[in-house]
Order: C-alpha cells, then structure tokens, then sequence
C-alpha cells in the first residue's frame, strides 16, 4: 500500500488542476430549508421514454407535493453514446403529458430551475474530479490502466477457476502499482480509470433497512468498481452520492434493478464522508406471460413505451390512477370509499408498495381508463377527443371541429342516468364511436349479415311497417312500445329481432349505444333515408 505522502502525490499527478475541496463544493449548497421529501427523479436521454418511467416520475412528485416537499428532475447524461438529440425535451413533455411536473431541475435541453444545479450530470464534471481527487488522497481510489483486453482475459480466467468475477483483490493489478510506473504510463498518454480502493470483506454482511423491502442483510463490497471512466465522465455509483448529497436529497427512490448495488453504494457513501440516505427499491412493472411475470420489456411489449399510451389516446387521469392502483395495495378500496374525491387526497405509503413485483396489466388499465372517461361530460370528451385527434387523426380532427356540437350529442348518448356507457377506453376509440353519424365513414364498413336471424323478406316487411309508424318526436317509451307491438302484429316472438333489424338498417352495427337515443340524434330524415337505403340493397 501507497503512504499518506504517496497517495497526496498521486492524487495531485492524476488532478493537477484542480484546486477546490470537498469542503469548497459543499459550501456551495446550503442546507435545505423543507421539512418534507426532498426526491429526485434522475432519466438518462435516450430517446425512449418507458412507463415505467412515468411510474417512478410520478411517484417522485407525488410523495414530495404530499410532504410539502420538493421534486427534483435530474438528467444522467454521462453515457453518451446511447445519448440523443432533444433528448431532456423528449423526456420533460413526455412526463409533462401525463400531469408530472418537476419543482425544480431540467425544463428544456438547456434550461432549469433551482438553486442546486446544475441538473444534467455532463455539466458537473469538475464536482466529481473534486471528489475523486480527494479519495485518491486518502488512498481510497486509484487509477487503473488495465485495458478491454486485459479485463475480458481476466473474466475468462475467473471462470475458468469458478470465482467471483470483476476487479478486486488480487486481480487488481493497478490497486497498488509503483508511483513511476504511474508517472511513465500517464506520460506515454495511457488511458485510465479511477477506481474505487475497496476495503470490503465479501465474507462480511451487514443488515439494512429498505423503506420498501424492509429489513434485509447484505454481503459488504469488494468490488473496485469504476467511479470515474477514461472520458472523465462518471459512474452513477460515483456520481449519485454526490449529486444526491450536494442537492439535499432526503430519500432515494430508485427502481429494484439498482438493489445488488446497494452494498457499493454504501461503501462509496462513508468513503466520501457523507450521511447515508434512506433508500427505498421500487419494484418494477412486470407482465404476466405464460403463467410467469417478467418484467415489462422495451423490445417486447409495445405497451412499455409511452408513445404507445400517447399515440392512442388514452386519458393521462386513467394512467396515472392506474399506476396509483400499482403503486399502493390500499388504493383500490379508498377509490371505492371515495370516487369524487381527487387523487391528491390519497396519501402514497412506503410500507404499502408491492416488494416483489407490480403486475402491469393492460386488460386493468383498459378498464381504468374506460371507468374514468365515464365520468365526463360530452363537452369533456369532445374536448380531449379533439386534443388527441390534432396530432393523431386529421380527419376526426376536422370532423370535430366543423361538427362541434352534433359530436357533443352523440358523446352525449348514455351518458347520464344509471347506466352510463362505458365504450370508450381510449380517444381513438371516438372514431369507430361517430362513424355510425357519418355517411362517409359509414360507408367504408361492411354491413353485417343477421339472415339467420331475420330472414331477408321478413327484414324487408319490418323496415317498411317501421317507416309507417316512425315518429322522431316520440318519447322513449312510446318508441319502445311501438317496436314492442309491431313485433307482436308480424308475428315475432322476441321484440329483440326486429330491433336488430332496425339496428343493422340504421346504423350498419349488430351492437351500439341506445338505439332511441342513437335516432334522435341522427334525426328523421337520415334515419328514414339509411332504412330506405338498406331496403334498396335487399331488391
């Protein structure tokens, strides 16, 4: 091992520019004020925005606003290869579409807001050259020159012997190189790592609260794991004790895959001198799959990516009440107690996440989204159908507009009095839903074939007597009763049949809303114009 005298000379060869201390940096974020949560959500800029990424976006901002605490969005963008261009944009108004807003961090590619910035990790660099300087120092770090090369032999060879694999211990060939071979690799130019000097006991464990997963024991690090690359750019084991720490995080909530690691993220924690956090591992979203969860996958499920939810329409209220559902067990049950109640009023409890994976369920979150869209009124629909259909489909866009408020009475149909509709999950779904009030779109669909039920003859005597007896200014129940008794007068054992017949003729559906409600609103003369329309193609 390197002398206190050695590792300062060493620190000082590796970092020469550098001039500040941890002690400088840290006098640069004052403590936070709040006595909520401060948290933090922490995306990389990959262009692919997950749900699962929404779930924990909103799961952030949900326990900081009901702690009266802060919201942080911060931006990894240290590895950037897998970066892309507009990418923060990307992720700010994806997460923005679904009601997430962040009370500080990142707000555009280059923008933010808040005092303890900056917010993207690639432009804090010198902070974390700062704090691997002074682990060198102290001869917790070292540089490493071992090349790909090298490393993938060494893998093989651990393998070979049946042994943990990775760089530690003796396979750590740099931990305590010669300061001159040092010195002579960093003047032939050699590219370099820092590596964390682990003093971990792999035979040691340790126990460990997780605010999710409770009480468990942890084997200790032994890992020299990589806290600085070649590029200067750092590790998120590196990099997120500092950040979290110089931000005034008060809880790190992060996703399960992140858990093996926590060992190493405790090490780096005392390694540095800073208080240890309280974690908390959320679960991620799983989908059930030949009777087995896996997690919800990026290159499998098309539902993983938000495009999917956007690009369909469906109701960033449903969402976000379903992730609730997913998040806490109890949500369901006070939903039930109390469904006028908004979803702030609902109180997000560590102890109530799901440890061991949430089931993301697609049939559920259909059925979500179809219960809330019952709740609004026409004018609501028309309004959010139009909002989608701008971006998604121009020629519902125009129907909207150039058919305001004939749209608002066909959203209007079933939808007050006991039994509302539930035929739409989400707004693209409107457009099979106006089809049958538009000749144009009507027109493009098949007429369904119900000769087995009614014959063609007797169809023909049904529509001609209906025309007879039709009255656009009946009442419901006068309507019925005229179907009811023209049933009975031709001979028909269920009033059903001749409804189904009225029903194909109108609107070309074996199945729709109310069929009264449906004629008012299509008006006498369309009505009568479509039955004399179905007669005509019977002859």
């Amino acid at each position: 091992m390197r002398t206190k005298e050695q590792n300062e000379q060493l620190a000082q060869l590796l970092f020469p520019k550098g001039k500040e201390s941890p002690k400088d940096v840290l006098s640069r974020y004052p403590e936070r004020e709040t006595e909520g949560m401060v948290l933090r959500f922490a995306p990389s800029p990959t262009g692919f925005l997950h749900i699962g990424s929404v779930y924990m976006g909103f799961v952030c901002t949900k326990l900081a606003k009901q702690t009266n605490g802060i919201s942080i969005l911060r931006i990894e963008d240290t590895d950037k290869e897998r970066e892309i261009e507009n990418g923060v944009t990307q992720i700010v108004n994806g997460l923005k579409g679904f009601g997430i807003e962040f009370d500080e961090g990142m707000v555009s590619e280059k923008e933010s807001k808040g005092d303890y910035g900056p917010y993207m990790q690639s432009q804090r660099l010198d902070i974390y050259k700062v704090f691997a300087k002074d682990l060198v120092s102290k001869g917790y770090a070292y540089p490493c020159f071992m090349k790909e090369e090298e490393l993938e032999e060494m893998r093989k060879k651990q393998e070979e012997l049946k042994v943990p694999t990775g760089c530690y211990g003796k396979w750590a060939k740099f931990r305590d190189a010669d300061m001159e071979d040092i010195k002579s690799r960093i003047e032939n130019g050699e590219e370099f790592v820092i590596r964390l000097y682990s003093t971990g006991d792999p035979n040691k464990s340790f126990d460990f609260k997780d605010l999710v997963k409770g009480s468990v024991t942890l084997r200790e690090n032994y890992l020299d794991a990589v806290l600085l690359k070649s590029d200067g750019y750092p590790t998120y084991h590196f990099a997120h004790p500092i950040d979290d720490t110089l931000m005034g995080i008060t809880h790190v909530i992060r996703g399960d895959e992140w858990f093996s690691s926590l060992p190493l993220h405790i090490e780096l924690f005392n390694k540095l001198g800073f208080n240890l956090l309280p974690y908390a591992h959320l679960s991620p979203l799983m989908k059930s799959e030949d009777g087995k969860k896996r997690k919800l996958s990026k290159r499998k499920d098309p539902e993983a990516s938000v495009s999917y939810y956007i690009e369909r329409g469906y109701p960033k209220e449903g969402i976000i009440e379903y992730l609730l559902n997913i998040a806490n067990s109890n949500f369901y049950d006070w939903r039930m107690q109390n469904t006028n109640k908004s979803l702030d009023e609902f109180e997000l409890k560590f102890n109530k996440f799901n440890s061991s994976g949430a089931l993301f369920d697609i049939v559920k979150l259909d059925n979500v989204c179809k219960n809330y869209i019952a709740t609004l009124s026409a004018k609501e629909v028309y309004e959010n159908a139009l909002w989608w259909a701008r971006d998604f489909d121009k020629e519902i866009a125009d129907l909207l507009v150039e058919n305001k408020e004939y749209c608002i009475a066909i959203f209007n149909i079933e939808r007050t009095g006991e039994k509302i509709r539930k035929d739409l999950v989400k707004f693209e779904d409107v457009r099979d839903q106006i089809a049958i009030f538009f000749d144009d779109l009507l027109s493009k669909e098949k007429v369904p074939d119900i000769t087995g039920i009614v014959r063609e003859e007797d169809q023909k005597i049904i529509l001609t007597k209906y025309l007879e007896i039709f009255e656009i200014g009946d009442s419901s129940e006068v309507w019925f009763e005229k179907i009811r008794n023209l049933s009975k007068d031709l001979g028909f054992g269920k009033v059903g049949d001749v409804a189904m017949v009225l029903r194909v003729a109108i609107t070309h559906r074996t199945q729709t809303p109310d069929l009264y409600q449906m004629i008012k609103v299509l008006g006498e003369e369309k009505v009568r114009e479509r039955i004399k329309n179905y007669i005509d193609l019977m002859i």
